[in-house]
């Protein structure tokens, strides 16, 4: 590619985003200890310190024409994440061809200010697609390390493959984050895919670690205000294997509930006391405020995560926000989870995401999906059986859902998005999921209670928690021993399911060519060991036209 010198006007929109239950005594009591530090005078010589880039920098959301920059400027020792202190600082930034910066393509600066609390993104144009490209910041004397990124295909190209990273869940007090290291280690990647739960807002001790918390969060408290999930963001972007993997290849990340509150719904959430912790409304937007300030994400439709990224000819990944518009989570075991007025997309996303997959000309439509969507449910009965006993009693029609917080909670809008697939006989859709902390390979059945009779409308490939609790880690039995029964119980009630392990933390790795989508599971030795190795666990992979998954017996 010919060197192309951009200036910051031509190449660049910079964002500086402005602002818009349980524990509330244990929240007050430590956010007194917390804020001492954070309004004491600025230490002697704290003008004169040079700005520092403590938090690393990264790239996401790729384009075939650029890629979304970010870092986090310190200008000041007083200047702490959360703190609102802090001067103006300008901040600029260079992409080049090589790591040693000599065939610049790209620079411009922008202004850091405590506003965004000195968060700062580029969204950098005009370069070429399918091209690795290294980038950094620099601000008053001090550079900040220098990072990989890559930009997409071409819009119309005919790619060859692609390979994704794909993690979600990770709880930074349950363990290190070795998941991230090994992903970073291999260097073959497009992107990787954060499916949610990239933070997590419970106070120190409140959420399952096995009994022991390996390293605390901060604040130490449930996060509420918009400091707070500063402060929390921040504490994660230090995290070192978190860096590494961030300086490597661009994210594409969409939010689950952690990053906001526990079991998230449009009017609140499971762990959010209205009035004791303030108004939903304003914890939300907090939230939501801090999560584009510190992630390398655009914000797309009204503020929100779902958005469409495109990758040559090989594939489309439509990605979701399952918490912003959904109903309320029904109770588990009854029939409120078929009400048709009740939503998990919202009706603007569920038409914008049958629009996009029925206009889909590539080969492969992907879905960044934060909850499962196949079903997962007990008490399944013939559908000749299940149907009048389901409407006599009031039940689920698709059996009693053990997780009303999924697609099995809202079997409405599941229903319609499969049978609009069926309906425009749309094939090679892919769901890469998250949040429950388990790793799986389903097909999607149209119809769950005559499945394999019944045809699958798409597949599904569900990804373990870096680190947040699995079955194993809830009883405290060793690894492998609650897999070793669940799993063919949950595969004899569930035929649609091909595979899962309940017990296992660790990453995915998706390879996408024109003929298969195949995800190889990787597991990490122990998430408490900073230094746990990583094995290759199983491969599942769907070829093209099938709508099945099935095993893969090599990684790729």
């Amino acid at each position: 590619m010919t060197s192309r010198y951009r200036s910051s006007e031509s190449a660049v929109r910079a964002d500086s985003l402005s602002p818009s239950r349980r524990t509330v005594v244990k929240a007050a009591a430590a956010g007194a200890v917390l804020a001492a530090p954070l309004t004491a005078a600025p230490p002697a010589g704290a003008a004169d310190a040079a700005p520092a880039f403590l938090h690393g920098v990264a790239s996401g959301d790729p384009l075939p024409d650029g890629v979304l920059l970010w870092t986090r400027v310190t200008p000041t020792p007083d200047a702490v994440p959360g703190s609102g202190a802090g001067p103006d600082t300008e901040v600029s930034w260079v992409v080049a061809r090589d790591r040693a910066f000599t065939n610049i393509v790209a620079k411009g600066s922008t202004t850091a200010t405590a506003g965004s609390d000195h968060t700062v993104k580029a969204d950098v144009r005009g370069l070429a697609p399918a091209t690795d490209y290294w980038f950094r910041f620099s601000a008053g004397s001090t550079d900040s390390p220098a990072a990989r990124t890559r930009t997409a295909p071409a819009a119309g190209a005919a790619v060859a493959g692609l390979r994704f990273g794909v993690v979600s869940c990770a709880n930074w007090e349950a363990g290190h984050f070795s998941a991230y290291r090994h992903l970073a280690a291999r260097g073959d990647l497009d992107a990787w895919l954060h499916l949610g739960d990239y933070i997590y807002e419970y106070g120190t001790g409140e959420y399952g670690t096995r009994d022991t918390v390996v390293r605390p969060h901060a604040p130490a408290h449930e996060i509420v205000s918009l400091a707070d999930y500063r402060i929390r963001h921040a504490r994660y972007k230090t995290d070192p294997d978190l860096q590494a993997l961030h300086a490597t290849a661009p994210v594409v990340a969409i939010w689950d509930d952690h990053e906001i509150a526990n079991d998230t719904w449009s009017g609140g959430a499971e762990n959010h006391t209205e009035g004791a912790e303030g108004a939903w409304s304003a914890r939300q937007a907090a939230a939501k405020q801090a999560y584009f300030e510190w992630m390398p994400v655009r914000p797309a439709i009204a503020g929100t995560t779902y958005r469409r990224l495109r990758f040559g000819k090989l594939a489309d990944l439509s990605l979701l926000d399952l918490r912003s518009y959904r109903s309320q989570q029904a109770a588990l075991g009854n029939g409120e989870v078929d009400d048709p007025e009740r939503t998990l997309t919202g009706r603007a996303q569920l038409d914008w995401l049958k629009a996009g997959l029925t206009a889909s000309d590539t080969t492969w439509r992907l879905v960044g999906n934060s909850v499962m969507i196949s079903p997962f449910a007990i008490g399944s009965l013939s559908a000749e059986l299940l149907k009048p006993l389901a409407e006599l009693l009031g039940l689920p029609k698709e059996g009693l859902a053990l997780n009303t917080d999924q697609w099995d909670g809202y079997t409405d809008d599941r229903r319609e998005l499969l049978a609009h697939l069926r309906a425009n006989a749309i094939r090679n859709t892919v769901f890469l999921t998250g949040d429950i902390h388990m790793a799986w390979a389903n097909d999607v059945p149209h119809n769950a209670g005559t499945y394999p009779l019944s045809a699958s409308a798409a597949t599904e490939f569900v990804v373990t928690s870096v680190t947040s609790d699995n079955l194993d880690d809830i009883l405290k039995v060793g690894e492998g021993t609650v897999s070793t029964v669940a799993a063919p119980l949950i595969r004899a009630a569930n035929r649609h399911v091909h595979w899962v392990d309940t017990d296992r933390h660790g990453y995915g790795v998706l390879d996408i060519t024109a003929d298969r989508a195949q995800m190889d599971y990787y597991v990490v030795s122990d998430r408490t060991d900073p230094d746990a190795t990583s094995s290759w666990a199983r491969s599942y992979r769907t070829r093209s036209g099938t709508q099945r998954v099935e095993r893969s017996y090599d990684p790729v």
